[in-house]
């Protein structure tokens, strides 16, 4: 076994392959970019090494640079995760002729599987069901279009070199093929510098099902089951689960046997996953591709098995068989996996970055990830935070068990999807099983409501109470000022939610808080606000109830120079973009003269000068987008006459 391995990766893979090497007394050394120098899967290598700037361009697909810190650190093995250069031959060919182990399938069986029409060749000559429709070399509009017509429609026009969903088209009507043909092949020449296409029948009301397999160099090859990938957006998983729901016993075996003639007909060895596209109706499957290489999902296998997938990994890549063989593989209880992005669902899904300020999970879910409190996340990698797992007996258990965990976890910071992700358990489609790739689209409205991520009258009263004390850390109940004191006196409070101001009215009552906005009320106590979980800082509050997640900035316009430590050094009360500036360096301002106006959750608010004196800095300029906290001016009080 090796003593000491590289991870040509970084986030929650980098971390999931060290906790597996460490539990085998095998060293780690993390690569690294510039971005990433502070990150915890560095902080949890034993070594770890720079290699370039923050773009992946630039350090994690620089197979050369990571190949020559395999050899500085005496690495014996390179594990490429997912994603990178985990599917990338030229890097495994790269790896043999350095004399260190590629963790991973021979190049050849990459190249093999690494176009979808020459895939589809091997798995046809291997037995392995496949897509009826058209692989061939000729390109010609005409000819394609002529193919797709006797295929009929539906059809799928597929880029022979995509994945991620990019290069494919849906086309329902012929009179829309050539069109559709057009698109198709401009996206696969820029994403992929190939514009060759396959037409294929598409499958209605399909399923995503992938077949978790290995294989050894002594020509051992097993199945671990199968997991289902069917929640989907923009051909992106969401949510995974093993075993597939609704399978006959039949079919999980025929499945299995199939996938297991794909890695024999490849002489495949170490892990890999054949998807497959399977009617929802009929339980029909057809080859789609093979994932060379440990996917994303990998966890829900594990949980359903009891198998560490990871190790395996390893022990093949040292040259040992499988650890078991087929029969002693079984299927114990079932799992689901649901990946936490930085993305707002309520605003097309568009990524966010940040700090994540609050990240707590409930101790009996597994978590993968590679983010703490008060890491970042940036704009320069993929937004996936953490990947929750959970498993329970039967499929219902483990509904109820992500439930609960999506209930109790905090994550705060930024924009997340959590709130998004629950609405899909509470789905009655889905808790059924009635799952398959349109599932997310055609329930949009129930996993998107209007009320998505705003607040109620509850939240706006936990909201409030925390405010009153001046301090989020201090107990509102306890505070006793003048304030109070003085009986039924009323208070108003500004907050923000996703760009609209909302004036919330408190009134205190001995030792309750009553709240009104518009003509909702209620009334609060400590009781009220112990059970609900929060995080807190001096204007953000994310409140966490009832698996809804809402967040609210408290919104004090004006005297920002004081809000700032009185200093005169003025910062900005959230991200946004600096819409005007109205002073200049070296001018002299009034306390409370604007200074400039900021663009901020839908919108202005003008920045004012919290002392007179000079501008002194300005590190400002019209259109730039600012992070919370940035310093937006800087004056140098006048002294006091």
């Amino acid at each position: 076994m090796f003593t000491k391995i590289l991870i040509a990766n970084r986030g929650e893979i980098a971390c999931r392959v060290m906790l597996t090497a460490r539990a085998m007394g095998i060293k780690t050394v993390a690569v690294y970019s510039d971005a990433d120098k502070g990150a915890r899967h560095v902080r949890m290598a034993d070594e770890a090494v720079r290699i370039g700037p923050a773009a992946s361009r630039d350090s994690y697909l620089r197979g050369d640079v990571i190949i020559e810190a395999a050899k500085k650190t005496g690495a014996q093995a390179i594990h490429p995760g997912y994603g990178f250069l985990s599917e990338n031959e030229d890097f495994a060919a790269a790896c043999e002729s350095a004399g260190i182990v590629f963790i991973g399938p021979s190049p050849a069986a990459i190249n093999a599987m690494g176009l979808k029409d020459k895939a589809k060749e091997i798995m046809k000559k291997a037995g392995v069901p496949i897509v009826p429709g058209y692989m061939g070399d000729n390109q010609e509009t005409d000819f394609l279009k002529k193919e797709a017509d006797k295929i009929g429609y539906p059809v799928l026009i597929k880029a022979v070199a995509g994945g991620g969903g990019k290069g494919m088209r849906r086309v329902d009507d012929g009179k829309d093929f050539i069109e559709a043909l057009a698109s198709c092949k401009r996206e696969a020449l820029a994403s992929f510098s190939n514009d060759r296409v396959l037409i294929e029948k598409y499958v209605n009301k399909p399923r995503h099902v992938e077949v978790q397999v290995f294989g050894d160099t002594h020509g051992n090859a097993v199945y671990l089951f199968e997991r289902d990938c069917s929640l989907q957006r923009r051909h992106q998983k969401v949510v995974e689960e093993a075993p597939a729901p609704g399978l006959p016993s039949k079919v999980r075996k025929s499945l299995g046997e199939a996938a297991v003639k794909a890695v024999k007909a490849l002489k495949y060895t170490n892990a890999g996953t054949i998807e497959f596209i399977m009617d929802a109706v009929t339980h029909e499957f057809y080859f789609m591709e093979m994932n060379t290489r440990l996917q994303v999902e990998h966890p829900v296998t594990e949980m359903i098995t009891g198998q560490d997938l990871v190790y395996w990994q390893l022990l093949v890549a040292a040259g040992e068989e499988l650890p078991l063989e087929q029969d002693e593989l079984e299927i114990d209880g079932h799992a689901f996996e649901v990946r936490l992005y930085a993305e707002d669902p309520a605003n097309n899904f568009l990524p966010q970055i940040g700090t994540v300020t609050g990240f707590r999970v409930p101790e009996d879910v597994r978590v993968d990830t590679a983010v703490e409190e008060d890491d970042p996340v940036t704009i320069h990698y993929d937004p996936m935070i953490a990947k929750l797992i959970v498993r329970g007996e039967t499929r219902e258990d483990a509904i109820a068990e992500m439930q609960s965990a999506l209930e109790e976890t905090v994550l705060s910071g930024l924009i997340t999807n959590q709130e998004f992700l629950y609405n899909i358990f509470l789905s009655e489609d889905f808790v059924n099983g009635d799952v398959d790739t349109g599932f997310i689209s055609r329930h949009e409205k129930e996993l998107l409501p209007d009320s998505y991520g705003r607040p109620d009258i509850q939240d706006l009263a936990i909201a409030a109470a925390l405010c009153l004390s001046g301090d989020h850390n201090a107990d509102p109940w306890s505070i006793t000022d003048n304030w109070r004191l003085n009986g039924a006196l009323t208070r108003t409070i500004d907050f923000v939610s996703r760009g609209e101001l909302i004036k919330v009215a408190v009134t205190c009552r001995g030792d309750e808080f009553e709240v009104s906005y518009g003509a909702e009320k209620t009334v609060i106590n400590r009781a009220a606000t112990d059970r609900i979980n929060l995080v807190a800082d001096e204007r953000d509050i994310t409140i966490f109830r009832d698996g809804r997640v809402v967040r609210l900035h408290l919104y004090k316009p004006g005297a920002a120079g004081e809000e700032s430590g009185g200093e005169g050094r003025i910062t900005a009360p959230m991200p946004g973009k600096i819409v005007s500036v109205l002073v200049q360096k070296g001018w002299s301002v009034d306390k409370n003269q604007p200074l400039l106006i900021m663009e901020a959750m839908k919108m202005e608010m003008t920045i004012r000068a919290g002392c007179a004196g000079i501008v002194d800095e300005l590190p400002v300029s019209a259109g730039q987008q600012v992070v919370d906290g940035a310093l937006l001016v800087a004056i140098a009080q006048k002294e006091a006459a």
